[in-house]
């Protein structure tokens, strides 16, 4: 669990959280099997050696989780 403050002078609206997921793949296929109209987050392999799956939540922040390659 993750629990993102919107309280004054705790962060901004906007902020980046990188989360390491060992199975990435497991927890992308949970989410694609939900019916969720408008929240479809892809995978993506980056040049720099990692696997990314990003979720935006209302806020605009952005939570990345990954896992390594290799």
């Amino acid at each position: 669990m993750l629990n993102l403050s919107e309280h004054h002078g705790d962060g901004t609206p906007g902020t980046y959280v990188r989360v390491r997921v060992d199975e990435i793949e497991a927890y992308h296929a949970e989410l694609q099997s939900r019916p969720y109209k408008y929240f479809r987050p892809g995978l993506e392999d980056r040049e720099w050696g990692v696997r990314e799956m990003v979720v935006y939540d209302g806020f605009g922040n952005h939570i990345i989780f990954y896992r390594p390659l290799k």
